[in-house]
């Protein structure tokens, strides 16, 4: 599903950054833009900043019923930071939490969180249902088998005999000599 992002550009807070930037909106089924402005009220600016396609996947589903899950259900939109008159590129949308993590962990990447309409919430449910099968939780046991009982490869080579090991230096310096 094509998915618009609104960007919003408010004027900065301290005299480092001009500009702030914000992820507020998502405009299901838009047509391509590329910073089309919206709205303008004073120095507060939305710009439709591009269209991604949202692309779900069957294997996928565990990310999208923790997503949908969550206090409020998200659109993920990961963003690049580039040079030039705006100052991010948009990369993908995503509905998966695990996905948005991924890259935001880079620390390249800028993922901005946006609540999701009701109409996507829907769609995405139901693609959940058609393909999501849960994993029954399997506790792994451990094997009965007992490693501490043989020790194989007790010690250093260069010691001749067991008896050696647990031998105190000054009796072995007369067994040497």
């Amino acid at each position: 599903m094509p998915l618009g992002i609104v960007l919003r550009r408010t004027p900065g807070a301290t005299r480092w950054a001009k500009w702030s930037w914000k992820a507020v909106a998502i405009l299901p089924g838009a047509g391509s833009a590329d910073w089309r402005e919206l709205r303008r009220d004073g120095d507060v600016v939305e710009y439709h900043a591009a269209t991604r396609i949202l692309e779900l996947y069957a294997a996928e589903t565990e990310a999208y019923v923790h997503g949908l899950t969550a206090r409020v259900p998200s659109i993920y939109v990961v963003m690049r930071p580039v040079s030039g008159e705006y100052p991010f590129e948009i990369l993908l949308v995503t509905a998966s939490p695990f996905e948005a993590q991924d890259y935001s962990d880079s620390g390249e990447d800028v993922v901005e969180k946006v609540p999701m309409t009701p109409g996507l919430v829907a769609w995405i449910g139901e693609f959940v249902d058609s393909f999501h099968e849960d994993e029954p939780f399997v506790k792994r046991q451990r094997d009965k088998r007992r490693d501490d009982l043989h020790q194989d490869g007790i010690g250093d080579p260069r010691i001749g005999k067991a008896a050696d090991i647990y031998a105190s230096p000054s009796l072995m310096r007369s067994r040497l000599s």
